[in-house]
């Protein structure tokens, strides 16, 4: 979800006290005295009865224009009920984040409490039990938040997400747990369960999952359309939201923003279908911000938003998050569609039904809020809720490399000192999706409160800079304090209000942090000047970053790079800096820049070395700025470490033999130089208040490095198709279909002790197609030190129809041993586990076939192997003389999957030489004719060839055009040659849809 547009005009950020003590005077009593007869014990507040009982008799006592204002975000309060005002949506993704107020046109509040890592790392813990802990405590801080302010604190939460992190360049990698659907299913189930309790009937509190589906890119996200084959969305997109679903952990989903199949997500059928299908429970759905309004916007999929609404809840989403306090367009809207005939008032009871349900489990008409409503905000940053936040930054650490025991650090004095340096080594960054910390550790306070003070020494290694400017001589100056507007002055940079400090986040993105006042430089208020008066880069639109672009002559212009494309409101053509006549920075176009000099105070590579030299060892923490380096809107164009922070490490290495690079960012990076130079690489996300204790407890050795990574790290963008390509099956993506040498594959993770893998033993070595099979593996700590080890089972299917993934991951086991001992990893693998969608007959199918189980430490580093065989069924030749859908083809090359139907099915777009493959097909002894509906605005031809895609022409089918690419037509074409066993291919030769098709006598 974006941020909710408030005046452009107004402060990016408030501070967190202010907007709390408006709230607080703004607050009224959520619902008006209600009459008596509504005091009254009515049956939709007898906790006595069914859930769907209560929903019955509430949703009856509802006229129709109190149930259509139900159904916008925020939700009034119906005072002659005695209901109060709900609201959706708290985000929640590693900790209570931020909500809107409703009492200030949806402005953000963020929360300060329990910080948990980001996603990814938490998806690198492998550790359902701990997300579900962790999930608990988010739940239960955010009914403290509620209990104090139920306006702002909804109790339906926007978490986890679980769209697989299939590119890494995804701006939103952070967000998400892991490029494995099963892992990604596992550890959302666990965090949803945590968050909501263990009764069914009594929601501590509502996790929706988030974004459904096929959401992995930012370019074009609300106009890009991802095209999903069944066999890609059944096998790896779906899996991720059916588990959670399936198992009751979560109560809903989010609707993405992306097309799928041409068709938006936001009316995406599969909402009152096929998502429904996955449980018994009442699920209630919702829109992404903004998402209805895209229909009628930037997607143009529908005329006017009575329509696009309609089509919304006709889909089986129940809830419009849209407009942000301004509840009127939806409920006008809506209306209109009812009196148009495009919706019945059955369709609104659905949709409150839904809404209903979830409010009555979360104890709202319950006396006392029911069983949690007696949680008060003193639950939020508890010791304990500290102590798990801890742990799980701990446990999510992952050691990539340890070339001869460079780790752990030893804390003795014969260690010598500890360098820590790196723009990283002394902060914490939160992401857009992040509460506020409480408090900080910082790297470098972990490791000082672990060696002693007088035991490390520290840089941030970045240089310290004054800025002249050259037509008048005089300094750019910061104010003191709270900050003041950015001025040109002082004819001198001796004095600290002239010297900025450059961080480098890469591809010539700099920030500049004031020396006078520690805070960073930013354009003020959305004009056109500039302050120092940032704790940091922050804020959906990120008013923060520069680029120092050197000219020919060695000046600098000064560019502003915050601009936010078609969000921003101020003038495109002004982005570069200059000094007004009273001296005040302010944007100008590119030929009415200032020239600047820049003069180096201090070198930061020259201060880290000078710190590191003498170190026994040099800790370097590089990494990431959350909101400047891939985020919501903008994906990743480089996976590279910062230029200056490679120079860094560099320099460092050089300096001190003895060298450990830090990691700390939120995906994948092409370490490559770092991996042949440097003996020891640590990774850790944005992990919290807690990161610092939690790294200096890995790096000395009270804690051995137990996390895996949930994600391949490649070598190279060129490892990678474009960020469009959602056929992880034709493109070989991800660790199931990648046939390149990884940086470190999917699941790796070392160390520091080392563990041996012995013969797996398996119940049985043949199952039936509906059996299950337990395989025990001994694993034995050969190292001196307590280790916790995730062994992982990957499968193999030897022989089968289609194009099978080179491993896939079928279950894990994470398990603890001490020096010496020898514990039992345990996996229950069913046949059913092992089935591929069966285009043919549109099912899942177990084939008769052989596996080979591979039991190791990472996707790659296989230590142990079995094999299985499964005695399930040969799929017969295709039957090509039934209707086919040409969505279920075998293989493509250049057609895309498009909408059949504004309102549901998919087809093929074809274009100029793209063809479709439907192999096996049984022709029998002869067929005579094929049968195909098409669609389109132009005359064209389908080629129907055997064997190859330029192979023998058995016939050409001749489509007129249609007049749409919704109407579709019914045309037949004689066939000659086709007989026997024989693989089809339909070649286009133009532009056209094919929906269905068959081949008949």
């Amino acid at each position: 979800m974006p941020r909710p547009h408030r005046n452009p005009r107004s402060p990016g950020r408030r501070s967190r006290s202010l907007t709390l003590v408006l709230a607080a005077v703004v607050a009224t009593p959520l619902a008006l005295a209600a009459p008596a007869a509504a005091r009254e014990t009515l049956p939709f507040r007898d906790p006595g009865l069914s859930v769907e009982a209560r929903v019955g008799d509430l949703l009856g006592r509802l006229t129709l224009d109190e149930k259509i204002s139900l159904l916008h975000q925020y939700q009034p309060a119906i005072p002659r009920l005695g209901i109060d005002r709900f609201k959706t949506g708290t985000e929640a993704l590693h900790g209570v984040a931020w909500s809107t107020d409703i009492h200030d046109q949806g402005a953000v509040v963020r929360a300060e409490g329990t910080v948990f890592p980001q996603s990814v790392g938490l998806g690198a813990t492998w550790d359902p039990d701990l997300l579900k802990r962790v999930g608990s405590v988010v739940g239960t801080e955010a009914r403290g938040y509620h209990a104090e302010n139920p306006d702002v604190w909804g109790l339906q939460l926007w978490a986890p997400v679980v769209n697989p992190l299939r590119d890494p360049r995804w701006g939103r990698n952070e967000e998400g747990y892991s490029e494995d659907p099963l892992l990604t299913g596992l550890l959302a189930t666990a965090y949803g369960r945590g968050m909501q309790g263990d009764d069914p009937d009594h929601l501590r509190t509502a996790p929706v999952l988030k974004h459904y589906m096929a959401n992995n890119n930012e370019i074009r996200r609300d106009q890009t359309s991802s095209s999903l084959r069944p066999r890609v969305s059944k096998e790896y997109d779906e899996v991720p939201f059916e588990m959670p679903i399936r198992r009751d952990a979560v109560t809903g989903v989010m609707t993405a923003y992306n097309l799928i199949n041409g068709r938006p997500a936001t009316v995406t059928p599969d909402a009152g279908g096929l998502i429904r299908s996955w449980t018994d429970r009442t699920l209630f759905n919702v829109t992404d911000a903004g998402g209805p309004n895209n229909l009628v916007g930037s997607q143009q999929y529908f005329p006017d938003l009575a329509t696009a609404d309609a089509a919304v809840l006709k889909a089986g989403v129940d809830s419009f998050t849209t407009d942000n306090t301004d509840s009127s367009i939806t409920v006008d809207a809506v209306k209109e569609a009812l009196s148009r005939g495009l919706l019945a008032e059955s369709d609104i009871d659905r949709a409150v039904g839904h809404i209903l349900s979830i409010r009555v489990r979360l104890g709202e008409f319950d006396p006392g809020g029911g069983p949690h409503g007696k949680i008060t905000k003193d639950v939020v940053d508890g010791p304990a809720h500290r102590a798990v936040a801890r742990e799980a930054a701990t446990e999510q650490m992952v050691l990539l490399k340890n070339e001869g025991g460079t780790l752990p650090i030893s804390s003795g004095p014969e260690s010598g000192k500890v360098a820590v340096v790196g723009q990283l080594a002394d902060t914490l960054y939160t992401d857009w999706y992040s509460g506020d910390l409480p408090y900080e550790v910082t790297p470098l306070d972990g490791i000082t409160a672990k060696a002693g003070a007088g035991n490390v020494t520290s840089s941030e290694g970045v240089d310290r800079i004054a800025l002249k400017d050259v037509g008048t001589g005089e300094y750019v100056a910061g104010g003191t304090g709270a900050g003041a507007v950015l001025k040109t002055g002082p004819t001198s940079s001796a004095d600290d209000t002239t010297r900025f400090d450059v961080f480098d986040w890469g591809q010539g993105i700099v920030t500049l942090r004031s020396a006078a006042n520690g805070k960073v430089v930013g354009r003020h208020n959305w004009g056109d000047t500039f302050a120092n008066d940032q704790d940091q880069p922050n804020d959906w639109f990120v008013q923060q970053m520069f680029k120092l672009e050197e000219q020919d002559d060695g000046h600098l212009l000064i560019r502003y790079a915050g601009y936010e494309k078609a969000y921003d409101w101020a003038d495109p053509a002004k982005t570069y800096l200059k000094a007004q006549d009273d001296g005040t920075l302010v944007l100008t176009t590119k030929d009415d820049a200032g020239r600047f000099a820049k003069d180096v105070i201090s070198s930061g590579v020259d201060s880290a070395v000078e710190a590191a030299a003498g170190a026994g060892t040099a800790v370097v923490v590089v990494g990431s700025m959350p909101f400047i380096n891939g985020r919501e809107d903008h994906d990743r164009t480089t996976m590279a470490l910062a230029e200056g922070q490679s120079e860094l490490v560099r320099a460092v290495r050089a300096a001190n033999p003895n060298t450990v690079v830090v990691v700390e960012n939120s995906y994948p990076t092409t370490l490559n130089w770092e991996q042949a130079n440097v003996p020891a690489i640590l990774w850790t996300s944005h992990a919290g208040a807690e990161t610092g204790n939690a790294l200096a407890s890995v790096l000395f050795g009270d804690e051995s490095p137990s996390g895996k990574l949930p994600q391949t790290w490649y070598r190279s963008e060129k490892d990678l198709p474009s960020i469009l390509e959602y056929d992880i099956i034709k493109n070989d993506r991800t660790y199931q279909y990648f046939r390149g040498k990884p940086l470190y594959p999917f699941g790796h993770g070392l160390s520091y002790t080392t563990f041996r893998y012995g013969k797996p033993r398996l119940s049985s070595r043949s199952i039936g197609g509906d059996g299950t099979v337990t395989v025990t593996v001994p694993v034995t700590n050969t190292g001196g030190k307590a280790g916790d080890e995730v062994v992982q089972l990957y499968t193999h299917q030897r022989d089968s129809r289609v194009k099978q993934p080179l491993r896939k991951l079928r279950d894990f086991d994470k398990v603890h041993a001490e020096p010496g001992e020898t514990v039992t990893a345990r996996f229950r693998l069913s046949a059913s586990d092992l089935a591929i969608w069966d285009v043919t007959r549109g099912k899942w199918t177990v084939e008769k076939a052989e596996h080979d189980l591979l039991i190791g430490s990472s996707a790659t580093d296989i230590r142990s192997r079995a094999h299985l065989n499964v005695r399930g069924e040969t799929i017969p030749d295709r039957d090509l003389s039934k209707p086919t859908r040409a969505a279920d083809f075998d293989d493509h090359d250049g057609v895309e999957l498009v909408d059949e139907s504004k309102a549901k099915g998919d087809a093929v777009a074809g274009a100029a030489g793209s063809w479709l493959k439907f192999a096996d097909a049984g022709l029998g002894r002869s067929t005579g004719k094929i049968t195909a509906r098409v669609a389109g605005t132009g005359a064209t031809t389908i080629q129907v060839r055997l064997d190859r895609p330029d192979g023998p022409v058995a016939g050409t089918l001749n489509v007129p055009a249609t007049g749409d690419k919704y109407t579709y037509e019914e045309i037949t074409a004689p066939l000659t040659g086709a007989r026997g066993d024989r693989d089809v291919y339909l070649v286009f030769t133009g532009e056209t849809r094919l929906s269905t098709f068959s081949l008949t006598r």
